[in-house]
């Protein structure tokens, strides 16, 4: 994936962009020398912050790879900040070409790229919303002509509900969702977590309260919460890499250092 020549009429090059910093961590081209110099600045302060990150697209591209084996061939990707190398059209089209994309973020910078990157993919789209507002996601997801919820559809939802606090019903949001799916949709979920964190995580946390993408960290029971009734797909929610790595040598002696859990949820209800 190439550096793009010139960004979207959109983005204002004054100021570093999370979701490109972001980009950044993952190896994607579509960021700025802005950006670069603010992720080496987070990289010195949180030296195991890129890992984490990458962790966790490692665990999305392993739950998508399951979910195109299991026949998904529709997703909806909430909080995907910009779809760059190995993200969820690609590892899907890769398999099913025909697999079929709508990506939802909040950032107006991560959706004014991933127009850009998306521009010449008829199966592949790019929403600006909030999770916060689950029904007018879906209605619009449903607009597009890309998903139909009448079937089976794949929701991603990695890295994302850690930024709903409690006080906007994240489990509400979570239901709105779950009870828009047919029979044979899947759920994935990652989410950070305080458990078997070490005291520096935690005093990183409280910094974000300063910030306006505050973490609410929550424990395996809150985030298995989140998929309901659903189904969990063995291993059930674990830490990150814990989730059917590609290999055993995947996994180090401390997957917990990631700070996440994964897993992913199916919905067995009868038609």
């Amino acid at each position: 994936m190439r550096q793009p020549d010139e960004p979207p009429v959109e983005i204002d090059l004054s100021r570093p962009s999370a979701a490109r910093v972001y980009d950044y961590f993952l190896g994607g081209a579509h960021n700025f020398e802005i950006d670069r110099q603010l992720a080496e600045q987070i990289s010195r302060m949180t030296p195991n912050l890129a890992d984490t990150m990458r962790a966790g697209r490692a665990f999305l591209r392993r739950a998508v790879r399951v979910l195109v084996d299991s026949g998904i061939d529709q997703f909806l990707d909430i909080g995907s900040g910009i779809p760059t190398v190995g993200n969820v059209h690609e590892v899907a089209q890769a398999v099913n070409p025909a697999a079929r994309v709508v990506y939802v973020d909040i950032d107006p910078v991560a959706v004014a790229h991933s127009r850009e990157i998306l521009a010449d993919n008829d199966r592949a789209v790019v929403l600006h919303g909030d999770l916060r507002e689950p029904q007018r996601i879906l209605d619009e997801a449903k607009a597009t002509g890309l998903i139909d919820f009448g079937r089976p559809v794949g929701v991603l939802l990695a890295g994302v509900v850690h930024f709903i606090p409690d006080s906007d019903d994240p489990g509400g949001i979570l239901a709105t969702l779950r009870a828009a799916t047919a029979p044979g949709s899947y759920l994935v979920i990652s989410h950070s977590t305080y458990e078997d964190q070490p005291q520096e995580m935690l005093d990183a946390q409280r910094l974000s309260a300063r910030t306006a993408t505050e973490i609410t960290l929550r424990s395996r029971a809150e985030i298995t919460g989140f998929f309901g009734d659903f189904t969990l797909l063995d291993p059930g929610v674990v830490h990150m890499p814990l989730w059917r790595p590609d290999a055993p040598s995947d996994v180090d002696d401390h997957p917990e250092r990631f700070g996440a859990f994964g897993g992913v949820g199916r919905n067995d209800h009868r038609g």
